[in-house]
């Protein structure tokens, strides 16, 4: 095991990267809850602190202020032991962020093909960035930008195409050698 994945492995930590629509709010919560960490969004810990949506900020403070507060919110997330994140999709454009990840957990790509978060996105009226006429080339764009960020800083990537957020649950724990959840029924695939 190298010094990277000790370092993840000692704090506990378990951070899910990924572009909108991959399901790393949906697989993060029931994963935290059968590895027994505490699970935080990072988008949702910035709505309840401020008490406003990422929509609002957004129109208030643009995209700028926005990620100076994600920034904020990872630093004082990483810090925490023993806990599953879920990163907003474009938390990893920021070098510190990524440094962070990196030093204070084990770091999951969930990958989801271009055209599945094209089908996933697509009529999501509540994303910012996707405030376009043209959603497609955004996404396709967000993509091509993410895509390359997202696979270096990842200690493993998961494809998270999959209907069942168990089956990507499965996968993560097999990935990073975690143990089966205490309620695994025998026989269940893993």
């Amino acid at each position: 095991m190298g010094a990277r994945e000790t370092a993840g492995r000692t704090s506990g930590n378990v951070f899910l990267i990924g572009p909108m629509g991959a399901g790393k709010t949906t697989v993060g919560r029931l994963l935290a809850r059968e590895l027994g960490l505490a699970f935080f969004d990072s988008d949702q810990e910035i709505e309840t602190s401020l008490n406003a949506s990422i929509s609002w900020i957004f129109d208030v403070e643009g995209e700028a202020g926005f990620r100076r507060r994600e920034s904020r919110m990872i630093a004082a997330l990483t810090d925490k032991r023993g806990i599953l994140l879920a990163t907003g999709g474009g938390a990893v454009l920021d070098p510190e962020n990524r440094a962070l990840l990196r030093e204070h957990g084990a770091v999951v790509y969930l990958y989801v093909p271009l055209e599945a978060q094209l089908s996933r996105t697509l009529k999501d009226k509540n994303r910012p960035l996707l405030r376009t006429p043209d959603r497609r080339q955004r996404i396709r764009e967000l993509f091509e930008t993410r895509h390359p960020i997202y696979s270096e800083l990842a200690d493993i990537t998961v494809e998270a195409k999959r209907k069942y957020p168990q089956l990507v649950c499965r996968a993560i724990r097999r990935e990073l050698g975690l143990p089966r959840p205490a309620t695994a029924v025998a026989g269940d695939g893993d």
